[in-house]
């Protein structure tokens, strides 16, 4: 036993955690194993310092009486160079479990059934909404005729004769012996000699099963509802697994969605948005009006309170987003061109900076690029709007 202190040898303090003191290990565990260093005698000492350290702090009773007596107090309850007290059944079996592909478990029991998940793209309607849908998908179901034993009635199943029943075979790898599921059986421990005629052996038969899915108002692409026991089947005596429905709402023609909140893009005339009224918008539920004040411009955005998205989690409703996007005619006649040519003509001169603010402030910062000093201060004199 060495007479080194185990703190030291794992690199943690007193007060390290059992996670600490598992993560020190298992990084040790992988640097200087002998698997990884074939003939390093240096490393296999320092992997078995590890081990015995380990062995020792993960065991609370052990822990308390070194932490009080030092080496002095174990009288021998380590392995040693010779072995590792417990052996793997104890604390080591979750650590090379991970490390070389397989656990120290016995004969596996009954394996549940996998979790499925299912993707369903609805409209954004039905999700605000809320609805409920039909969905068909794939079963697998324990076989009624030889209950999924996968063997066929009245035929017999033979013990694995490279387990012996057991489950698992024993497997030398370097420096350790590790247990692995039997590869002849799968860790069944039997063998099946005439297979079912009903699922070939398997003891699962195949489907399709129709659900009916209830989605609830307000979810959103990703959202999923959990349907209990609607997944694959698990074996004999265990339970199913569940069946998960991911939302996956498509876009929508006219509204945009974020959240609990709705865009909409309106086309207005440049009429209305010259000389203001209301408008009629489109919502979820139905027309709402909408006033716009004389001289609004393109982009400008306007709120519908409460015009959005329930939470699915909470009673708020979102708000939808107005933004306006005022059209500019086209194929006009001869005479709806005259008369926007005179209608042009009228705002310009004296008071046409009031008219178009936005276009006056461009180009008056468009103008000082290319201007001096002294040329911006003549322009100001003589400027006839000023």
């Amino acid at each position: 036993m060495t007479q080194t202190c185990y703190y030291e040898i794992l690199a943690v303090t007193k007060t390290a955690s059992e996670g600490e003191i598992k993560k020190a290990y298992r990084k040790m565990a992988m640097k200087y194993h002998p698997d990884r260093n074939p003939d390093d005698k240096t490393s296999e000492n320092k992997f078995k310092e590890a081990a015995e350290a380990y062995e020792i702090l993960s065991d609370s009773q052990k822990r308390a009486t070194y932490d009080q007596f030092g080496h002095a107090g174990l009288n021998g309850q380590t392995g040693g160079h010779g072995g590792f007290g417990g052996g793997f059944e104890g604390g080591f079996g979750d650590i090379f479990g991970d490390m070389f592909g397989g656990g120290f478990s016995g004969q596996r029991g009954p394996q549940p059934g996998a979790d499925l998940q299912y993707e369903l793209k609805i409209n954004l309607e039905d999700a605000v909404a809320g609805t409920s849908v039909d969905i068909r998908i794939p079963t697998k179901d324990i076989c009624e005729s030889c209950d999924g034993t996968g063997a066929e009635p009245g035929s017999k199943i033979e013990t694995c004769p490279t387990c012996q029943g057991a489950g698992q075979v024993r497997m030398q790898q370097g420096f350790f012996a590790v247990n692995r599921a039997c590869p002849s059986c799968h860790g069944t421990g039997q063998l099946i000699t005439t297979p079912c005629k009903t699922c070939r052996g398997e003891g699962y038969t195949h489907s399709h099963k129709t659900l009916t899915v209830k989605i609830p108002a307000g979810v959103d692409t990703g959202d999923r509802i959990r349907l209990q026991g609607e997944g694959e089947a698990g074996e004999s005596g265990a339970p199913r697994g569940d069946l998960y429905v991911r939302m996956q709402v498509q876009k929508h023609a006219i509204f945009e969605r974020d959240g609990n909140t709705l865009y909409c893009e309106l086309p207005m005339s440049f009429a209305t948005a010259a000389l203001g009224g209301s408008v009629d918008v489109p919502t979820l539920g139905g027309k709402a009006s909408l006033k716009v004040p004389a001289g609004t411009q393109s982009g400008q955005r306007f709120k519908l309170t409460g015009k959005g998205v329930k939470s699915v989690r909470s009673s708020r409703v979102g708000d939808m987003i107005v933004e306006v996007h005022i059209e500019t005619p086209v194929k006009l006649t001869s005479r709806q061109k005259e008369l926007l040519q005179e209608f042009d003509e009228s705002l310009k001169g004296k008071h046409h900076k009031q008219h178009s603010p936005k276009e006056h402030s461009f180009f008056d910062s468009v103008k000082s690029f290319f201007t001096s000093d002294d040329d911006k201060k003549s322009d100001q004199e003589n400027d006839p709007w000023k």
